[in-house]
């Protein structure tokens, strides 16, 4: 579709959009609108043209004629999304206020454009802000002016270096927009208030949509696998540069939530991600090992040849997950010597894991170092307990589970925790394993509800306490358990969770802004780490969004809860 076309697609949204601003400006009569319009070809940051005037049509035909002219200069690349932004609101203040709200606000988390003059003929949108890192110090958790990063933008988008103001009494503009998207297929509002602004409104939020953000994730995990079956790790989207390490044990974990979305999308596309990832992890990370008993075992090894207790852990459950849902059991054996791996790191008394070995003397390198091991550890023994009902696995698994309650382990509030305690209490129904995991959420629901970082795996720690939950209803003699437990709180929170992730999502009207936008358009991104996207942030949301599609498959639709939360 054209340029031509697209503004004309968005054209009478823009015009409502600028009737709404105006009217809302009221206080600023007879000074002129201003309008930004975004265009943007899908590989490269999207071109942003200001057009100020009094009047819609002339202002809209200003801005059009800008980006054509633009357009002519881009060797025939079509574009593909159009965004269009007028002003609604401005905020005249001085350099030292703007610095001191700076110091209160979180990194990436500064949600107003900046103008440098009150005409805008320098000005950047919020997305631009965080697209090009110019609020954004790796050093400091608050957001930070980065004068080399304002430079760098100045010069691509102005054709001039940039600088901040120098004097507290310098003058800026902060200023809010009402805006609008296209694609050519449909036309999206962008949410301007609220926990979910900065994309686009989701009047349909329900099963078949959840379903659409799984595939969507689904196919960028495995559009990551290389055809040597490694993925790439992941990207900082700001500047395009890829995470030049690798981590072994998310290669595993990854392959695991790529095999959950693939049983939701049957995409064969996907399928073969997944012999690829698979063989990959198994011809070059996996290890065998003979054990001081004689035994064979088999051990993930990561950099630095570390045997990570987790490692072993992961890769239980991608095989088991592989060999549950194709029926295939070529895996069986390496599963088991992978249990066996995960045996000998446990402590046949105490039942405590140690977490870290040295490859290939399997001499103790660290004790302790994340208490995500052991819940993970519990859980992949449990998930192949499931599989071949070996007994070995389970009394490990309860071997394990009697040394975190000892130690309280629930205090962590740990998603890993929370899935094998569910798992656990498929076959062992005990009161102390209930009460666990009842503990790992209990204390943490107000966490859920008001963290303002997406925090992925809290939907995954909420969406296993469901099922355990629903068990637990269903079971009288046991029931009493949930007394005092408020389960309104838990499922508010549970829902507020589900839906908050979605502004962890690379819509395209976000994408559009950052040098590649086809790179990440889809995925999922951690916004307070500089938007990075790695195959373990896309990962935990996969695994929450699948397991919660599940949940919405069971209770029939969404549960509607937002009216009740009071922000």
């Amino acid at each position: 579709m054209s340029l031509s076309e697209l503004l004309a697609k968005a054209r009478a949204a823009g015009a409502e959009l600028w009737d709404e601003c105006r009217a809302a400006s009221s206080g600023s009569a007879g000074k002129p609108g201003v309008l930004f319009m975004s265009a943007c070809t899908g590989q490269e940051r999207a071109h942003v043209v200001v057009a100020r005037g009094k009047d819609f049509g002339a202002t809209w035909q200003r801005g059009a004629q800008l980006l054509s002219a633009w357009q002519r200069k881009q060797a025939a690349l079509q574009i593909l999304w159009v965004r269009i932004d007028v002003v609604h609101t401005v905020h005249a203040m001085n350099w030292a206020t703007l610095t001191q709200g700076l110091t209160v606000t979180k990194r990436n988390y500064f949600r107003f454009g900046i103008a440098f003059d009150e005409e805008f003929t320098v000005a950047m949108l919020e997305p631009e802000i965080a697209a090009n890192a110019v609020l954004y110090d790796s050093n400091f958790d608050k957001a930070t002016p980065n004068e080399a990063n304002l430079k760098r933008y100045g010069q691509r988008r102005f054709g001039r270096e940039l600088t901040w103001p120098s004097q507290p009494t310098d003058r800026v503009w902060l200023f809010e927009t009402r805006a609008v998207f296209t694609d050519g297929k449909a036309l999206h509002r962008v949410e301007h208030q609220g926990r979910n602004r900065g994309h686009r409104v989701l009047p349909d939020w329900n099963p078949a949509y959840v379903q659409e953000v799984i595939a969507t994730g689904t196919n960028y995990l495995a559009r990551q696998v290389t055809p040597s079956g490694k993925y790439q790790y992941g990207w900082f989207p700001c500047f395009d540069r890829p995470i030049p390490t690798y981590n072994t044990l998310r290669h595993a974990s990854s392959t695991y939530a790529l095999l959950e979305g693939w049983e939701l999308t049957g995409d064969p596309r996907h399928k073969v991600a997944i012999d690829k990832a698979i063989a990959h992890l198994i011809g070059n990370f996996i290890h065998r090992a003979t054990l001081p008993s004689g035994a064979q075992a088999a051990f993930l090894v990561d950099e630095g040849d570390e045997i990570k207790l987790g490692g072993n852990a992961v890769c239980l459950l991608a095989l088991s997950k592989y060999t549950e849902l194709t029926g295939d059991t070529q895996y069986l054996p390496l599963l088991e010597a992978l249990a066996l791996g995960i045996v000998h790191m446990q402590d046949a008394s105490t039942g405590r894991f140690v977490h870290v070995l040295h490859h290939p003397d399997l001499t103790v390198k660290q004790e302790s170092r994340i208490i995500y091991y052991d819940g993970e550890a519990a859980f992949g023994l449990m998930r192949l307990y499931g599989l071949t009902r070996d007994p070995r696995w389970l009394r490990s698994a309860e071997l394990a589970f009697n040394y975190f309650i000892e130690a309280e382990h629930w205090r962590a509030h740990d998603h890993w925790l929370g899935y094998c305690v569910n798992e656990i209490t498929l076959y062992k129904p005990e009161v102390r394993y209930y009460r666990f995991g009842l503990d790992n959420v209990r204390d943490h629901l107000d966490f859920v509800l008001e963290r303002i970082t997406t925090f992925p795996t809290l939907l995954e720690l909420m969406m296993a306490a469901e099922k355990m939950i629903v068990r637990l209803q269903s079971t009288p003699e046991l029931s009493h358990l949930l007394e005092g437990f408020d389960l309104d709180k838990f499922h508010l929170a549970l829902e507020q969770r589900a839906r908050y992730l979605m502004t962890g999502h690379f819509f395209p009207e976000l994408a559009m802004f950052f040098k590649n936008p086809g790179r990440v358009v889809g995925s999922f991104f951690i916004r307070h780490h500089s938007f990075r996207v790695r195959i373990d942030d896309v990962e935990h949301y996969l695994s929450g969004y699948v397991a919660y599609r599940k949940y919405l498959q069971r209770v029939g639709s969404v549960v509607r809860q937002e009216s009740k939360i009071k922000r």
